[in-house]
């Protein structure tokens, strides 16, 4: 049975960035106001609309939405990834990860390189955050090291997270993507590769202009080999495919075995370390636990279906169809706060808008997944702006400012509309 569309069911998201955001702009700190405090705030406004509902009701549809399996996993990878963060940095494996990569890049390309290096993890494990949780204490080391901004090496992690959150084959969004619109993994990648490529390589460029005065005061010689194992077993595991829990559990134990073996930690204070990791995420967890909640009252009273109408009236040609569909993804992510969860739900309308216009369904997967990877790593409460926030101590709102990807990806995206690019063989023919 169809929800009802309703607009007004939007409101506790409008509250949500007015508190969080315009807090921020009006006082210029954007602390003033704690992203949780305004959380809880919006989830009470949530709860108290639609009065034809009873309350306990409404608390039911909360608790199902933030108890979704998709949002206990993410909570607990990030408890995971804290675990992994803190037992690396105390045996000293990011010390020396940021000084080996210092004594093999030049000091100018240290961004480029932590770009590239993310796009090649995230392309391999298929997830952004499990990119962005490993490789945030090392970006958070070579800002440090280098003066590079800590918001700059952030937004450069995410950026490149965000690469292979769009591409991977074992990526949840491009899953979503290709089983909604009908068309083959190959196909949607060759597609969506063609149309985002040039923004990866756009990127690069830009990052080795912006850091390209930036010097270090590092020494380049100060790093053991050993100590680097832990991350480069990451990497190995992550090419291999290997989920991205059992990958943040081996790089905790891995860690924890070599600092005690080379005297960095003791049992009990291994034990500490991963016990301050895991206390480091909790409130990340807790928001997005709360985020799902909100979320799902909102879909329970109209607020997605809305959207989706919304869109459906815009599209009027096969180009302004593909308009609506990039559209659809972006308003559902804007309100869900998750790219699987839009593209599942925009996928089937997207789909029925693709065959009455004729859109090649790999032009329409790449779409779905292409906007979904745009509006996800430019919001500031999306998981990945939160991980990258909550491992470097700094507000999302300044890491915004520097998301050069996936603007540019956005920006390919609606040139790649606009001028029917690629253009693919059977629409040659």
């Amino acid at each position: 049975m169809e929800k009802e569309a309703n607009g007004w069911a939007l409101f506790p998201l409008l509250i949500f960035l007015l508190l969080f955001i315009g807090s921020g702009v009006l006082t210029g700190d954007f602390y003033k106001m704690p992203i949780i405090v305004a959380l809880i705030i919006t989830a009470a406004i949530t709860l108290a609309m639609n009065r034809k509902k009873p309350f306990m009701d409404k608390v039911d549809v909360f608790t199902k939405g933030a108890g979704h399996p998709n949002i206990m996993l993410m909570a607990f990878i990030f408890l995971l990834a804290g675990a992994f963060a803190y037992t690396a940095k105390g045996m000293g494996a990011v010390d020396s990860t940021v000084n080996m990569a210092l004594s093999v890049l030049p000091q100018n390309l240290l961004m480029v390189g932590l770009f590239i290096i993310a796009c090649f993890i995230s392309l391999s494990m298929g997830t952004s955050t499990g990119t962005i949780v490993a490789l945030a204490p090392i970006g958070v080391s070579i800002a440090d090291e280098t003066g590079i901004s800590l918001a700059l090496a952030m937004a450069t992690i995410i950026g490149g997270s965000m690469f292979g959150d769009n591409l991977s084959v074992i990526s949840d969004t491009t899953i979503a993507a290709v089983r909604t619109q009908g068309t083959k993994m190959v196909d949607k990648f060759r597609t969506n590769f063609l149309i985002v490529l040039p923004a990866a390589i756009l990127t690069a460029v830009i990052l080795g202009a912006v850091t390209i005065g930036q010097q270090s005061a590092v020494d380049a010689s100060s790093y053991q080999v050993v100590k680097i194992i832990p991350y480069v077993a990451v990497l190995l595991a992550a090419l291999s495919g290997m989920n991205v829990l059992i990958v943040l559990s081996g790089g905790i134990a891995l860690a924890g075995v070599i600092g005690i073996l080379d005297g960095s930690y003791t049992f009990y204070s291994l034990i500490n370390a991963v016990s301050e990791g895991v206390g480091s995420m909790t409130e990340l967890a807790m928001i997005a636990i709360i985020i799902g909640g909100i979320v799902e009252v909102i879909r329970s009273n109209g607020g997605i279906e809305f959207i989706l109408q919304l869109v459906m009236k815009k599209a009027r040609t096969k180009k302004g169809a593909q308009f609506g569909m990039a559209s659809l993804v972006s308003l559902t992510n804007l309100s869900t706060a998750n790219n699987t969860i839009a593209i599942i739900i925009a996928g089937p309308l997207a789909k029925n808008i693709a065959q009455e216009y004729k859109v090649d369904p790999r032009k329409s997967a790449s779409i779905l997944d292409l906007f979904s990877c745009f509006v996800q790593g430019m919001i500031p409460y999306g998981a990945q702006m939160l991980a990258a926030s909550g491992l470097s101590g700094i507000s999302p709102i300044s890491i915004m400012g520097y998301s050069i990807y996936p603007v540019l990806i956005g920006i390919c995206g609606v040139l790649a509309i606009a001028f029917n690019l690629p253009r693919l063989r059977e629409e040659k023919e």
